[in-house]
């Protein structure tokens, strides 16, 4: 980690926030819990603890790895449905598969984004290739699921295929931390990902003792996610560590910093940064249905019981009765 890099930042262009920008205080920093997702995959669950005003319009993610598989050992997650939401699937390192019914999928790995807007619903899987479940190896990467406002939430599914080499590749001033836009904009310059929740994503890396100070949509919300290493937040230097998200207050800009020494395992701060224009309407959800109303839950549930969200295609050789 990771993937996706430079030999010299100082080749690329230079962002900061202005001198009058008012820096974005840091509310509270809280710490992932761990567990198992899918098949059994180790976790960290990124947004436990944190109240939804600050997170809207995300609504979890979930930390995969960092994890070094013995053969055989891979893992992913059996065919599931979604509705109403869009799931963002980052992968640092290693390799994984997707398919969904209604014809998209592919293959990820190092620095690669899958983005699949569920929108009225389908059925999908995640999964390491064979080849890599026989000969196991790093597996270490992100999810993050993005709500859909209620005249999105039917609409017809999507899916992109970003590339770790299509990201927009940004610098701070001084060359001391790498900034990869996987969707939205920072300082004017666009992500290739493409949303309809308006939203920014950025993979940062910061060397030892780097400072970034960046401007921020001020009607974004702020959020700072640590994937590894440990440093500071916030003009006033709050710690932060691994697997620890620290929760922006309102401003033009926000702050992060790498400590002088890191941990063994990892040379720089490793920090992902998300901002979006909160929704603001209600949320029912449950399981891997997002929609407003109990009424609606109730509508999706069905819905997938009745196999209106999709079935599975044939290639696989399963059938519904095998979810």
């Amino acid at each position: 980690m990771p993937a996706v890099t430079v030999e010299n930042p100082l080749t690329l262009p230079r962002v900061a926030a202005p001198a009058d920008a008012v820096a974005r205080p840091v509310l509270t920093v809280t710490t992932a819990p761990s567990g198992f997702e899918g098949e059994g995959f180790p976790v960290r669950r990124a947004f436990a603890g944190i109240n939804y005003r600050h997170l809207d319009p995300f609504i979890m993610m979930d930390q995969m790895g960092e994890v070094d598989y013995a053969p055989g050992a891979p893992k992913g997650t059996p065919w599931h449905p979604h509705r109403g939401f869009e799931t963002v699937t980052y992968i640092i390192d290693g390799i994984f598969d997707h398919h969904d019914s209604n014809g998209g999928g592919g293959t990820i790995t190092n620095g690669d984004t899958q983005w699949m807007t569920a929108g009225a619903g389908l059925l999908h899987i995640e999964a390491p290739p064979e080849h890599l479940v026989m000969s196991g190896g790093l597996f270490h990467g992100l999810q993050l699921w993005v709500n859909l406002p209620a005249k999105d939430k039917m609409m017809a599914p999507r899916y992109q295929d970003i590339r770790g080499g299509n990201v927009q590749l940004l610098a701070s001033p001084d060359g001391g931390a790498l900034l990869r836009v996987i969707a939205g904009e920072l300082d004017g310059h666009a992500g290739p990902g493409i949303t309809h929740t308006p939203i920014t994503m950025i993979h940062a890396t910061l060397a030892p003792g780097a400072e970034l100070t960046l401007p921020w949509r001020e009607d974004f919300n702020g959020l700072a996610y640590v994937l590894a290493g440990r440093g500071a937040v916030g003009a006033e230097r709050r710690p932060i560590h691994l697997g620890q998200t620290a929760v922006f207050g309102a401003g033009g800009s926000l702050t992060v910093r790498a400590d002088e020494q890191q941990d063994s395992h990892t040379p720089d701060l490793e920090v992902v940064l998300l901002g979006g224009r909160p929704i603001r309407e209600p949320m029912a959800h449950y399981g891997p249905f997002v929609m407003n109303t109990r009424e609606e839950l109730q509508q999706a549930f069905d819905d997938f019981q009745k196999g209106r969200l999709g079935t599975i295609p044939a290639v696989h050789g399963m059938t519904e009765g095998g979810l």
